[in-house]
C-alpha cells in the first residue's frame, strides 16, 4: 500500500478534524455570531434593567404607535417624533423611534384629546405607512442616574466637571450674562435665546433646569439656590418670567434664561444614544433631532 504524500496527509488530517468539529456544533454554536434580534418591548425592557429603574405607576412611558413584538431593525431618539424625523426614520431603515415628549400634542398622547383631529390621523397614517413604532421615554428617562437629560444639556455645554451630586445647581468660572448666552448659542446649537438680565452683570452660580418644570419648581430652585442666572427651557410667562423681572426690580441680581423647549431637552436625547449603543448589539441608534419649531423673524 502507497503511503500518502506528506502534503496529502496534511490535507486529510486536517479534512478530518473539521469533520469531527463540525460533527460536535449544536445550532447555538453556529449561530453565537449571529446579531440579537430585538423586539420593541425587548429594546423597553432592556432600558430599565440597564438603569435599574423601578416601575412607575401611571407612567406616560407607553408605546404610542406599533407593536411591542415589532422586531427593531434600527432606533431613532429624538425630542419629537415629528413628521420629519419620522420620515428620516424610514430613510435610515430605522421603526423605532424613542421620544422624549408627546407624540399627537398632549400629555398622555390621547388622540381624541380634541375629536376629530385631521393632523393626529395623518401622523397616525405616516407612522403606519413605515411601519414604525415610538415609546415614550420621559418619566424614565429623568429616572436615570444621572437625569439623562440635565446631564446631557451640561455635558454638551461642556460642564461636567462642575456637575455635582446631580443638583440643578453648578459653579462655572466667572463670565459675564452677555458670554455666557454666546457660550450656550454656540454650544447648544440654538438661534435665539431669551433674557431677563443685565449682559453685563457678572454670574458663576447656575441652576439648570431644561424643559418645562413648572414656575412652582423653578421659582423653588431659584428661591433655594440663589443663583447669578436660571436656566429654563422654558416657563409660563406669568411666573417664572415676573418672579424673575420684579425680583430685579426688588433688589435680586438673578438673571433668567429661556432656551426653549426642545432646544434645551434634545441634548439629552442625543447623549441617551452613547448610554443605549453599548449594551446593544447589531442594532444602530441613531440621533435625530427635531429641532426648533420657531422661526425667528
Amino acid at each position: 500500500m502507497t503511503t500518502p504524500a506528506p502534503t496529502r496527509r496534511r490535507f486529510l488530517g486536517q479534512a478530518a478534524l473539521s469533520a469531527t468539529a463540525f460533527t460536535f456544533l449544536t445550532p447555538e454554536t453556529l449561530f453565537a455570531q449571529a446579531p440579537k434580534a430585538y423586539t420593541v418591548q425587548q429594546i423597553i425592557d432592556l432600558i430599565l434593567k440597564e438603569g435599574n429603574l423601578k416601575p412607575i405607576p401611571d407612567t406616560v412611558d407607553t408605546i404610542k404607535s406599533g407593536s411591542p413584538d415589532q422586531a427593531v431593525t434600527g432606533i431613532v431618539t429624538t425630542m419629537f417624533a415629528t413628521a420629519s424625523v419620522i420620515e428620516q426614520a424610514a430613510k435610515l431603515k430605522a421603526n423605532f423611534i424613542i421620544a422624549h415628549e408627546p407624540t399627537f400634542y398632549n400629555h398622555r398622547d390621547d388622540p381624541e384629546w380634541v375629536k376629530g383631529n385631521e393632523i393626529v390621523k395623518k401622523k397616525q397614517a405616516l407612522l403606519e405607512k413605515h411601519k414604525i413604532a415610538v415609546w415614550r421615554f420621559h418619566d424614565y428617562c429623568h429616572s436615570l442616574k444621572p437625569d439623562a437629560i440635565r446631564y446631557g444639556v451640561v455635558k454638551k455645554a461642556g460642564w461636567t466637571q462642575y456637575y455635582k451630586n446631580e443638583s440643578p445647581a453648578l459653579t462655572i468660572p466667572a463670565t459675564t450674562l452677555g458670554d455666557l448666552v454666546k457660550h450656550l448659542k454656540t454650544k447648544l446649537g440654538i438661534q435665539k435665546l431669551r433674557v431677563v438680565g443685565d449682559l453685563s452683570q457678572p454670574c458663576s452660580k447656575l441652576a439648570i433646569m431644561p424643559g418645562a418644570a413648572g414656575g412652582q419648581r423653578q421659582v423653588s430652585i431659584a428661591e433655594a439656590e440663589k443663583p447669578d442666572v436660571l436656566i429654563v427651557g422654558e416657563t409660563p410667562e406669568w411666573e417664572g418670567v415676573e418672579y424673575a423681572r420684579d425680583g430685579r426690580l426688588l433688589g435680586s441680581k438673578m438673571a433668567l434664561i429661556v432656551l426653549g423647549h426642545a432646544v434645551s431637552e434634545e441634548p439629552g436625547m442625543e447623549y441617551f444614544v452613547e448610554w443605549l449603543q453599548p449594551k446593544i448589539s447589531g442594532i444602530k441608534v441613531t440621533h435625530v433631532a427635531s429641532g426648533d419649531p420657531f422661526q425667528w423673524v
